[in-house]
């Protein structure tokens, strides 16, 4: 296996460099450096522009209106918005239900989804999680029971990210409850307007309310809604995860963090020596580019595989699982270097509504909000002790 990028595929990395020097606007991407706060509209603007572009939906095939990239191709854009700073793809519509829509969904579904998510026109949010099962999905409560040419939908979801953005969710729901438990779900598609569905945010210890709880009472839902078959849900959901695993590696994400911890300690003194040049701080910032550079590696292997047309199975669960630890110490590691700058709330900057200087570093006001902000990826998705578990279990034959 050569993991080395043929002349095309740097060609093309090239080719995706001038797009985001031409068309990524300077303010967003400022945003994102500073790991300032995105709202809707700065979203969508970047969805629109890619969309224009025809890059929205990379992974998808051309008939559907995505890009058609291989899997080396979507790596390679993702490594590079990351570095320069592009806000990231909304991933619940273009990553998480559309790769379902095109497997499992009908043509009429697909037909009606697809290019609303490519438009902008849904925007979708995920309903899996409940309070009562999160790592332990298959045990949710949330039940929904048929009634002519509808199920009608009683129960909640929790830690929804984005659903105050969202007009669509798509939900794991009970439609059999006599039945073992990971059989009797399913998969079925809810408008975020439809009466009896209430929202409510969940302030997170960074000060945002990017999560919240939905409720169901009483939501009547068109059986054309339901996507593939009756209790078949959770072989969906399944495939889902392992695309939303795979994602949350963040190799690109590591990648541009681990740029600038390094430009922070050339700049950060300690003891009158830039902190690079401390041994113990060093120490952990070359051990943190080691693990990067072997996750990204086996990342490459990954993605030959998929090249070759076989799926991610357990290697998905190993990317999710020392992708977040890695994330997670940038982010300590950033959150070191700046001390006592790093303050951990300074909401008008972080909102965009203060132009003073920040006190500190430039990346001081982001850090403790960000640092606390990553302590999610070891939990959603599924836990790293899951994932623990689920490697044991498919590769070591535990």
């Amino acid at each position: 296996m050569d993991l080395a990028f043929t002349q095309a595929e740097q060609d093309f990395r090239q080719e995706v460099r001038d797009f985001l020097a031409a068309a990524l606007p300077h303010d967003l991407s400022e945003k994102v450096r500073l790991n300032k706060r995105l709202g809707k509209d700065d979203y969508q603007r970047w969805h629109a522009i890619l969309n224009d572009k025809g890059w929205l939906a990379p992974g998808w095939p051309v008939e559907h209106g995505g890009a058609g990239w291989s899997p080396v191709q979507k790596h390679i854009f993702e490594e590079e918005a990351c570095l320069a700073h592009a806000p990231r793809t909304v991933p619940f519509g273009i990553t998480m239900l559309a790769p379902v829509l095109m497997a499992f969904g009908t043509k009429e579904q697909q037909a009606h989804y697809l290019p609303r998510i490519l438009s902008g026109e849904d925007w979708w949010c995920q309903g899996y999680s409940e309070p009562g099962a999160g790592s332990d999905l298959a045990s949710l409560k949330t039940r929904a029971v048929r009634d002519g040419d509808h199920y009608i939908v009683n129960g909640q979801k929790t830690w929804t990210t984005l659903g105050q953005h969202a007009n669509k969710i798509f939900c794991l729901v009970r439609t059999d409850p006599d039945a073992k438990k990971q059989e009797g779900i399913s998969f079925l598609l809810i408008n975020m307007d439809a009466p009896g569905v209430t929202l409510r945010p969940i302030t997170l210890i960074d000060g945002q309310a990017e999560v919240n709880e939905v409720f169901f009472d009483d939501v009547r839902v068109p059986a054309e809604n339901l996507v593939g078959e009756e209790n078949k849900g959770w072989t969906y959901a399944k495939y889902l995860l392992t695309h939303e695993r795979t994602n949350i590696a963040g190799v690109g994400f590591s990648n541009a963090a681990l740029t600038t911890v390094k430009r922070v300690a050339s700049e950060v003194t300690s003891g009158g020596r830039p902190l690079a040049q401390n041994p113990f701080f060093a120490a952990r910032l070359a051990q943190v580019e080691i693990d990067l550079m072997a996750m990204a590696t086996t990342n490459l292997r990954i993605l030959a595989a998929a090249e070759a047309g076989r799926a991610p199975g357990p290697e998905s669960s190993m990317l999710k699982l020392k992708g977040t630890v890695i994330r997670q110490e940038l982010t300590s590691l950033l959150r070191r270097a700046l001390g006592p700058h790093a303050l951990p709330h300074q909401p008008d900057f972080l909102d965009g509504g203060d132009n003073a200087e920040p006190l500190g570093h430039e990346q001081a006001p982001g850090a403790a909000p960000g640092y606390f902000n990553m302590r999610k990826l070891s939990i959603f998705g599924g836990s790293n002790e899951i994932q623990r578990t689920i490697i044991a279990k498919s590769v070591l034959g535990g």
